[in-house]
């Protein structure tokens, strides 16, 4: 039976600057940087401890459209150790390293084809004999428009057919919508893999033939959470087999915590403690937001946790730590310890507080002391219904909490 097998990657974004993250521990922040090189380093020597047939990267192979001279260079090198095992490798550029931008052009090994700005189809012959056709494109610069997929023809002449497409799902609300398509437009083409790239999400949009997003290789922020990595994939006439490879060297993750049975500050401390340990049992760094849910301890207790203590203790001695579990972001919800509605009857104080928390936020025109000073009321535009709503129920929250806890 005809059969290949090939990786599929793509959104590697080499040399990301990790905008935003400079106030991370210089160690950490590193790690971040040198993260996806590591990542793609990680899925070459995958390739080549497979002896792939073949690699496909599905388009924006570098960050931005300068394509840095150390960027070229890291991926330079790696194409090199591919060449040097017989694996091509077939790439498209994407909206961010599309081809009309200004960069110092650095030449690539013979193993590696870089599609044009125009769909084109390759023919590769593997080495047990099997041909195949591979269909791609690389973005002539930065907004494509098009619905390029018209362009996308299957030529006879191959075993199998391979689509590689850079584009907006229309099913999708994520990402800029360059160069969409529906996926009926894929599967009328009759082809046997689309190997798909923009979508930074892991997703398969069809089963068989499969239609693919593998996401990108190394998560960046903290909304692109989870494993990241590739596809291996080993596809025949009579369909595919795919395996999720996970290579990110650093992984972006959220956890909920219950602290409704932590009875003190330490018990929460523990709990945390415990649960960073877990996370590092992955072997490799951890950037958490981290939310604690039901906490009902004393107030000064509380305080600690708010006022920073808790994090900076968690933190302490991550720095030192290879595989470390650093919490960016520590958000408390405090579990109520009062109803209002049984407060509003046993108490005329209360039932008072509430009613005028009410007309405040029905009211027309806010109340709140800068709104009534001739010189700021120029400069404030109006609250919103929404807005006094929910200021008025922080203040009744807040009022309530520190009356019922006796402060």
């Amino acid at each position: 039976m005809k059969r290949v097998t090939f990786i599929h990657a793509a959104d590697l974004h080499l040399d990301s600057p990790m905008t935003g993250l400079k106030h991370l521990p210089p160690a950490i922040f590193q790690k971040l940087q040198e993260s996806t090189f590591a990542a793609f380093t990680k899925i070459v020597d995958s390739a080549i401890s497979l002896a792939v047939d073949f690699v496909i990267l599905a388009g924006d192979l570098f960050d931005g459209e300068d394509r840095s001279i150390r960027a070229q260079t890291r991926f330079r090198k790696e194409m090199e150790r591919l060449e040097e095992c017989g694996i091509p490798v077939f790439a498209v550029h994407g909206n961010h390293d599309h081809m009309e931008g200004s960069w110092v052009h650095m030449q690539m090994p013979d193993n590696v084809h870089i599609f044009s700005h125009e769909v084109e189809v390759v023919k590769h012959i593997a080495a047990n004999g099997t041909s195949v056709h591979l269909y791609g494109f690389s973005y002539p610069k930065r907004h494509v428009a098009e619905r390029m997929i018209n362009q996308y023809t299957r030529k006879d002449g191959a075993d199998l057919h391979i689509g590689i497409l850079h584009g907006h799902f229309e099913g999708s609300s994520e990402h800029d919508q360059y160069a969409p398509f529906r996926l009926n437009d894929l599967l009328e083409k009759g082809f046997d893999y689309w190997a798909l790239g923009h979508i930074h999400k892991r997703e398969i949009l069809y089963q068989q033939p499969p239609v693919i997003y593998p996401g990108n290789i190394q998560g960046r922020n903290r909304k692109e959470t989870g494993p990241k990595g590739c596809y291996i994939v080993e596809l025949d006439e009579s369909g595919a087999k795919t395996e999720f490879l996970d290579a990110a060297a650093v992984i972006w993750e959220e956890a909920q915590i219950d602290a409704s049975n932590s009875e003190s500050f330490q018990d929460i401390y523990n709990v945390c403690k415990n649960l960073l340990e877990e996370k590092r049992k992955s072997s490799k760094g951890t950037i958490l937001n981290m939310t604690i849910n039901n906490v009902s301890l004393p107030v000064h207790e509380v305080k600690s946790i708010a006022n920073g203590e808790l994090l900076e203790s968690l933190q302490e001695h991550e720095i030192e730590e290879e595989t470390f579990v650093w919490i960016s972001a520590l958000t408390v919800n405090e579990q109520r310890m009062w109803n209002k509605e049984k407060l509003a009857h046993e108490s005329d104080f209360f039932s008072e507080l509430f009613k005028t928390a009410d007309i405040f936020a029905e009211e027309s025109k806010s109340a709140l002391p800068l709104y009534e000073h001739p010189l700021a009321r120029r400069y404030l535009k109006d609250l919103s219904i929404d807005e006094k709503r929910r200021i008025a129920e922080e203040a009744e929250e807040l009022l309530v909490d520190l009356l019922y806890k006796g402060i």
